[in-house]
């Protein structure tokens, strides 16, 4: 029995949620689900969009699954994910991007893993408003986190039998913030026996258009990998299939990189695959790597069979799809 914490989110949050659990449930898995609820609604109701219980739980459970939550833009709470990530020093964003069965794509045999830094730079939030007409915001890169995702992406890299890490940055232009970042990983490489390339991010993304295969392990700063990452998912069918993973020395926290969908929240028409391959690999990090293998068995089966939801040019609703995973796990 594994003691876990699920964070549903809002918008189509609640839906993708009920639908992963499900599937999770019928593959054999036996969890202790400790409901956690944040995003707007939870704001209106407790004053704050990510209440000191859900970090609690985390912390208690150690691992954690999510759903989307909406993040107001230019007004409003900070994002709930940013904050978490910075609560619990969830530094490393980790964005596996490869191809899915039947699922069309402008390119084939795309296997490209996303290492993102993910408690630093812009995201820091450092900002301030000088005058009515003026605003900045503060570029934070420090040496001691630089090193340390480095580290985790050549650590990842040997553990998975991946071929070299491409460190992409903007030195050319921000010669002393990613100038550091840069530095960094080149010290961290000494240590293992794999190369590193360095590839500027605006080439990064031109190459990665033209040819995501030439690419491996993708290590960034914080704001460029938010970016590569949605561009990379964007290769292998869109943001509706792309997992995603936030990982620290004891916490992790697995969640789809997906929106909240608030236009179709309700409607049964959710594609609950993002979340479902997020869980998958939650499922290998607690050691249950049967039953995600089962799990992602089944769902490319199910795609196989040309079973999807709209959004992946279907017509199946959520619950349909869902229940064809089902029915698959048990054949």
């Amino acid at each position: 029995m594994h003691n876990l914490t699920l964070i549903k989110g809002d918008g189509i949050g609640p839906e993708i949620s009920e639908a992963v659990l499900k599937i999770i449930e019928s593959a054999g898995v036996e969890i202790n689900w400790d409901i956690q609820t944040a995003g707007a609604e939870v704001a209106e109701l407790e004053g704050v969009p990510l209440p000191q219980r859900v970090i609690n739980s985390v912390k208690k459970n150690k691992v954690a699954l999510k759903s989307p939550v909406t993040t107001p833009i230019g007004k409003g709470f900070r994002s709930v994910n940013v904050q978490l990530r910075k609560e619990l020093d969830l530094y490393a964003n980790l964005r596996p991007c490869y191809n899915l069965p039947n699922i069309k794509t402008r390119y084939d045999n795309v296997d490209i893993v996303v290492v993102r830094e993910n408690t630093e730079d812009l995201y820091a939030g450092i900002e301030r408003q000088i005058d009515n007409d003026t605003a900045e915001s503060i570029k934070r890169i420090t040496r001691s986190a630089s090193e340390r995702i480095a580290k985790f992406a050549f650590e990842y890299a040997l553990k998975n039998n991946r071929k070299f890490v491409t460190v992409v940055t903007k030195a050319n232009i921000c010669k002393l913030s990613d100038g550091l970042f840069l530095d960094s990983a080149r010290e961290v490489a000494k240590n293992y026996d794999l190369p590193l390339k360095e590839i500027l991010v605006d080439n990064c993304c031109m190459q990665l258009v033209q040819n995501p295969n030439q690419f491996d392990v993708l290590l960034l700063p914080n704001l460029y990998g938010d970016i590569v990452s949605d561009l990379c998912a964007g290769l292998i069918g869109g943001l509706g299939v792309a997992q995603g993973a936030n990982i620290g020395n004891d916490y992790a926290v697995f969640e789809p990189v997906h929106g909240s969908a608030p236009d179709i929240a309700g409607q049964n028409k959710a594609n609950p695959t993002a979340m479902l391959m997020s869980a998958i690999e939650m499922l290998n990090y607690i050691g249950e790597e049967n039953a995600g293998n089962r799990i992602k068995q089944a769902l490319f089966q199910t795609l196989c069979d040309n079973v999807k939801t709209a959004d992946l040019g279907g017509n199946a609703t959520c619950t349909e799809f869902t229940d064809e995973i089902i029915k698959r796990l048990n054949y």
